[in-house]
């Protein structure tokens, strides 16, 4: 989502910000801009790509070794330049970026109009730029400590003042903010990507606190001015991931790093000795774990998919009675969590609101709440009691391929882990750890139908809809795939589970309306193929994702696209690679911006 990046220090601010916003383009935005104090103040904005602000900056050539800049995806007010950050005072003194929502700007808008303050966008962003010019009286920090305690809402802000030309304000509140250190060099983002460059020393601010940031230092207070000690701590950012290489797109870049994402999920984790799987984040939370009666899953979007994959996983190979919940209504819905709860939240970036706030629920009420993340010191690994890191790397694609398998992946290691200190046997656990050390290599054999799949395209890109259907483990890669195919193709596309056909979606069925059904012959094989044949029996045509060898499939499918046999619980991982294959083919061939799908931002940190 919005992205802010800022820097003090001896550099020049303009390319070391321009450089960071680059860095961030991967979570989505619409407009951008950029703050640098030196000889005089410098603002300028662009609605669209970075690269149309980035010429800007270079014809004009600002001045200055300290500045703010942002990309903005759109909230309150329509992408424009006017509504882009950084936003300003009536002065034109103060600068302001800010990620998240203000809940109450209307009635701060209307009391700072009272007191004569103009505005000039239509955001709820700009009433904090005002909040602080009327709190400030020659100290910049606390005239931020005393506007944010009126405001209600979410935010991630970093604040200059010209009369401050050494020393920029951050803070947040539900939105990330981390900080990092340098020789004689400050830098902040809400990424660390944006920053890893220039430094791997840094700091991450905790919600209600503010951040003074001067050439190679900081200082951490709270909201109410208590000093707050804080560590600085080494991160590994691999700058790698950000080079497309041989690949046209990141996401296909991403797709075809699926074996190594395999590889690195189950990579030391698995005991063959025991057939057990061994998460070394657990263990601090393993007894508690063991004594679970009930598990709920937490996440939203693609992990909300994971999650219910996960949900058949832990069913089969645990005795626990498993929910899967979207972390949007969690929070709001009277809870009555019962003895033994377990609540596992979700998360590639590790910072989705309604993620976090569903969690921050289920710890009041007094859960044990477990982490799935992706990025290492994201709010969600800092806020659970203890947690499993995917250890995918940095996913630039805005819709997740990579993240969700290996959440797949770890949610299978995690059922496994709890499975062996029940009634799983040996045997059993042994017999899925050599499955999933198969997967890699069977993923590799099903990305060399690129092209094929491709051909595939080429005939069903030009239909308006598609339907999605699978049965048991396969529902959820149906909900996956269609997913998919709406945010980077933009065809409308409905997941099903396939016994629900005749309660309604069968209605859509004719000749233009093409399905896509996951068929692998696993125990659900024969209703699923009953609903294929009810599907042509009404003209419907029917690409299929099977395993070899099944000739029935074949006459009843328009197209096949075949994957390779293995257990039940760890088939997702291979059907939802040629899912993956299809969406972004389609909306290659429909000209779509695959790594930057329009209205959709890669970590949602608003609610």
């Amino acid at each position: 989502m919005c992205g802010i990046v800022a820097y003090v220090g001896h550099q020049d601010a303009s390319r070391v910000l321009i450089d960071g916003l680059k860095r961030l383009e991967y979570r989505g935005y619409d407009s951008s801009g950029i703050a640098i104090l030196g000889p005089r103040p410098y603002v300028a904005k662009a609605v669209g790509k970075v690269a149309a602000l980035e010429r800007k900056v270079w014809q004009e050539k600002p001045e200055g070794s300290i500045g703010i800049a942002h990309t903005r995806w759109a909230t309150h007010g329509k992408p424009t330049e006017a509504n882009a950050h950084p936003h300003s005072d009536c002065s034109g003194q103060i600068f302001l970026v800010h990620n998240g929502i203000i809940e109450n700007y209307l009635q701060l808008k209307k009391n700072l109009s009272g007191e004569g303050h103009v505005f000039t966008s239509e955001t709820d962003t700009e009433i904090l730029a005002h909040l602080v010019e009327s709190a400030y009286q020659g100290d910049l920090e606390a005239a931020v400590q005393k506007a944010l305690l009126q405001v209600e809402g979410t935010y991630g802000i970093a604040v200059l003042h010209v009369s401050n030309p050494h020393q920029i304000i951050l803070a947040r509140r539900g939105s990330p903010i981390v900080l990092g250190i340098g020789n004689g060099e400050s830098l902040a983002a809400s990424d660390p990507s944006a920053i890893a460059q220039h430094t791997d020393q840094v700091v991450y601010l905790e919600d209600n606190e503010v951040a003074r940031l001067e050439p190679g230092k900081f200082f951490i207070s709270t909201l109410q001015n208590r000093r707050v000690d804080r560590s600085v701590t080494a991160i590994d950012v691999d700058m790698g991931s950000h080079e497309l290489g041989e690949f046209p797109h990141f996401m296909l870049k991403e797709i075809f790093e699926q074996p190594e994402t395999v590889e690195n999920a189950i990579r030391g984790r698995l005991n063959h000795s025991e057939g057990v799987a061994k998460l070394g984040g657990l263990e601090s939370v393993l007894d508690r774990l063991e004594q679970a009666r009930h598990l709920i899953i937490v996440s939203c979007g693609t992990s909300y998919y994971a999650g219910l994959l996960g949900r058949y996983v832990f069913e089969a190979l645990t005795d626990l009675t498993v929910e899967v919940e979207l972390a949007s209504e969690f929070r709001y819905r009277k809870l009555n969590l019962r003895q033994n709860t377990v609540v596992l939240a979700i998360s590639q970036s590790g910072e989705t609101a309604d993620t976090l706030a569903a969690l921050r629920e289920a710890k009041r009420k007094g859960a044990l709440v477990v982490g799935l993340v992706n990025v290492v010191g994201s709010s969600i690994a800092r806020e659970t009691h203890a947690g499993v890191y995917c250890h995918a790397g940095l996913e630039i694609g805005v819709a997740s391929t990579k993240s969700f398998l290996s959440q797949v992946t770890i949610l299978t290691l995690m059922a496994l882990l709890i499975g062996r200190s029940r009634d799983l046997s040996y045997e059993e656990g042994f017999n899925l750890i050599r499955a999933l050390e198969k997967v890699p290599d069977q993923i590799r054999e099903i990305l060399t139908q690129s092209d094929q799949i491709r051909k595939l395209a080429e005939k069903y890109v030009d239909a308006r809809h598609f339907l999605y259907i699978g049965r048991k483990y396969q529902y959820p890669v149906a909900l996956e795939g269609a997913l998919k195919l709406k945010e980077i193709a933009y065809i409308h596309a409905e997941g099903y589970a396939a016994g629900e056909m005749k309660h309604g979606p069968i209605a859509l069925i004719d000749p233009s309306f093409p399905t896509m059904a996951i068929v692998p012959e696993d125990s659900s094989y024969e209703k699923i193929a009953s609903n294929i044949q009810e599907i042509r029996a009404r003209d419907g045509r029917v690409i299929a994702v099977a395993t070899p060898g099944n000739t029935r499939l074949s006459s009843l499918a328009d197209d096949v696209i075949l994957v390779p046999h293995t257990l039940d619980p760890v088939m997702p991982l291979l059907t939802v690679i040629p899912l993956q294959l299809f969406a972004y083919h389609c909306a290659v061939l429909r000209g779509c911006d695959v790594d930057k799908p329009r209205n959709l931002a890669k970590s949602v940190t608003v609610e």
